[in-house]
């Protein structure tokens, strides 16, 4: 007849077990029977070591342990130390040890089954293992996507040969990236366009793929020349490529452009935005040309793309820019980096080279943000007249 004990101990699927400082087990509690299927007297002496052990070199190695441990004069056994046992069907469960030790030297072991917890744990475990595989196959997906947009990619070196000089910091949020640059000259006119596509990482890159191949197209098979004309063209191709297989759902993505053209004889500058300005650095003063109010692709009011022209001068510096730089948060206030300390940084350039106004603006993005995460991509373009 089981005693209260018992029943407690076989309702908290806990074992109680007492070793002798020979190793021997000299008791184990009724409750083997319902936990692990086992007659206590089945798992009394040195058979607690062999019958319920995944292998004897395992039980007889933790037999070891104890005993090595128990020939020191005030020894401890280790608290909360976990190991498996097999049931009689040849089940596997865990158990967690606590343990005292009695007036006559031996120790009382508790474990507590914990295989429910351990099972958990597994699980997550493997959760994890899978995620972190699919987050490495999205990962060098993702990467290859990278090398792709970055063959469409144009070097700066266009700025730096066709100028006097130029730049471009170009930081993708996540790998690849929805900003996008593109540069282009006929007879007459040098061109330089910044690009910022709706959303970013792959959505956005697909976006810049599209706009790469939309912009070539205005520029190699349409011929023209002006920016607004451009940015019109623009964004009749962007609406149809969008949707043209959509006839029951308009798509509402779109892209903001900053586009100039620079006259090669006469240093004019015709700039035209889509939502986008530029910046004139002249004379340590700083000038911002707005670009207009609509987007280009989605937008159903009639738009209209106001071209700016100026007269450039030798030494001027120009800047185009999508918004991720000023909208990036940090400093101690986790706040926005704002338009206004953007222009603050971009009048303290004067006098850097190209290679140098690139170092200070990422070297000043990243001191801003500090550990906070990047927010949207960033696309800083710069040329010297």
């Amino acid at each position: 007849m089981q005693t209260i004990s018992d029943l407690v101990l076989d309702k908290l699927n806990t074992l109680v077990i007492i070793v002798n400082n020979k190793g021997d087990v000299e008791y184990i509690s009724n409750s083997s029977k319902a936990i692990l299927g086992y007659e206590p007297q089945q798992l009394l002496g040195d058979n607690w070591w062999i019958t319920p052990r995944r292998s004897i070199g395992e039980g007889y190695a933790v037999k070891d342990k104890i005993l090595s441990i128990m020939l020191h004069d005030s020894y401890q056994i280790e608290q909360g130390f976990e190991h498996a046992l097999k049931t009689s069907q040849g089940f596997i469960k865990w158990f967690k040890w606590s343990s005292a030790i009695t007036s006559d030297d031996k120790v009382i072991g508790i474990g507590i089954d914990i295989t429910e917890k351990k099972k958990a744990e597994q699980k997550t475990l493997e959760i994890n293992r899978t995620l972190r595989e699919k987050n490495k196959e999205i990962t060098d997906i993702i990467s290859y996507a990278k090398n792709i947009q970055q063959a469409i990619l144009q070097s700066d070196s266009f700025l730096k040969t066709k100028f006097k000089d130029g730049f471009v910091l170009y930081l993708p949020k996540d790998i690849v990236s929805g900003d996008y640059y593109f540069f282009y000259e006929n007879e007459e006119n040098k061109y330089i366009a910044a690009i910022d596509c709706t959303g970013h990482g792959v959505p956005g890159a697909l976006m810049s793929v599209i706009a790469n191949s939309l912009l070539k197209e205005v520029f190699y098979n349409k011929n023209l020349t002006s920016p607004d004309e451009i940015l019109y063209a623009l964004d009749e191709l962007l609406f149809e490529s969008l949707n043209k297989n959509n006839q029951d759902e308009i798509r509402y993505d779109g892209m903001d452009i900053s586009l100039c053209s620079i006259n090669k004889k006469t240093n004019v500058l015709n700039f035209a935005g889509a939502m986008r300005p530029i910046f004139l650095v002249r004379d340590n003063e700083l000038t911002e040309i707005k670009g207009s109010k609509y987007p280009l692709g989605y937008y159903f009011e009639k738009k209209q793309f106001i071209l700016n022209t100026i007269q450039l001068k030798e030494n001027d510096q120009l800047y185009l820019t999508t918004d991720g730089y000023a909208d990036q948060f940090g400093g101690n206030k986790n706040k926005k980096l704002n338009r206004k300390a953007f222009k603050e940084l971009l009048l303290s350039l004067n006098g850097m080279s190209g290679d140098e106004q690139n170092s200070f603006l990422d070297y000043s993005l990243r001191n801003w943000k500090q550990d906070e995460e990047q927010t949207d991509d960033v696309l800083v373009i710069g040329v010297t007249i």
